[in-house]
């Protein structure tokens, strides 16, 4: 991730909107690669993808703080280049084998079912967990959904 074309692209945001505060939010990607990330930003951008989910392990094991309801992020690509500006619109957390069909569906990958999420998810927690506890049917999952704020979607 290049600091200056994560300033410089919110500087271009800040220009667009008066209402955007002067510090730069939070910036990172979805997913553990960089092809993933370009996979999950392309649903974002098509405005499929609005919820995402992290296991509240990973927060209370680092040092990064839970994302707050009216939170903005800078997306990246795989590339580590800014692309689109998000806001957290709700949370909850939930146990993993108590995640919701309709959570699910918000995360616009593959299926879009209840079994499909659970089982990409599952994988995808055993094999790049930052958590030393791993993977459990009932660790608590941060369910998050979020509102595309630039660029506008195209169906807005």
């Amino acid at each position: 991730m290049s600091e200056a074309s994560v300033a410089a692209f919110w500087e271009e945001r800040r220009a667009e909107d008066a209402t955007l505060p002067p510090q730069a939010p939070e910036a990172w990607p979805f997913g553990a690669t960089p092809a993933h990330a370009d996979e999950l930003l392309a649903l974002v951008l098509a405005g499929i993808k609005t919820g995402t989910a992290s296991t509240v392990w990973e927060y209370e094991d680092g040092d990064e703080p839970m994302p707050q309801v009216g939170e903005l992020s800078t997306i990246l690509d795989g590339s580590g280049e800014p692309r689109a500006l998000i806001r957290t619109t709700a949370l909850e957390i939930v146990p993993f084998d108590r995640v919701s069909a309709d959570h699910a569906h918000s995360e616009g990958e593959g299926e879009r079912t209840l079994a499909s999420w659970r089982e990409a998810h599952e994988r995808y927690w055993r094999r790049y967990s930052a958590s030393p506890r791993g993977f459990a049917p009932d660790m608590p999952i941060l369910c998050e959904r979020f509102e595309l704020l630039w660029p506008r979607p195209s169906s807005a």
